[in-house]
């Protein structure tokens, strides 16, 4: 089976996990940091603000399964991509809204979709989504891995 990756930030990165994993070729997901300048941060620096990493979700999927658009779908639709460092009550730096591209056929349908999305005017504030090469991951400790999954949840979703 060939495999491709793809890496989202999207708020809280057990939601976000937790979508990626229902869909239909996502092969599998794991939570971790990126985008900052710290090596091997934990969750306590990450929520401190002082490393810059965003939370995020690597999902590995079958492309012969799932397209890369259908993955972008599942992301645009997931949170509210016009909050800037925030998702709903969870506020930071951590929390921003970033597809980080692995290459340029990435980059390119990122973009592409984004137009898409504010040419629709379904958001009335500007898309805040920052598209950005993916950097060096830091997986997340172990108790944040599938965390909803393990606790019989389905999502963290609020109201």
């Amino acid at each position: 089976m060939k495999t491709a990756k793809a890496t989202f930030a999207a708020g809280c990165f057990w939601g976000v996990e937790a979508d990626f994993r229902m869909t239909e070729g996502v092969t599998a997901t794991r939570v971790d940091y990126i985008g900052g300048h710290t090596d091997n941060p934990t969750y306590r620096e990450v929520c401190s603000h002082s490393t810059g990493h965003a939370e995020a979700v690597e999902v590995t999927y079958d492309p012969d399964r799932v397209g890369y658009d259908e993955l972008l779908r599942v992301f645009w639709k997931g949170h509210d991509p016009t909050q800037v460092d925030r998702q709903g009550p969870d506020i930071g730096d951590q929390y921003r809204s970033a597809i980080f591209f692995h290459d340029d056929a990435q980059r390119e349908a990122a973009a592409a979709s984004q137009r898409v999305l504010e040419l629709e005017g379904r958001h009335r504030r500007p898309i805040a989504t920052r598209i950005v090469p993916a950097g060096t991951f830091w997986e997340a400790e172990d108790h944040h891995q599938q965390y909803l999954e393990k606790r019989g949840q389905a999502s963290c979703r609020i109201g």
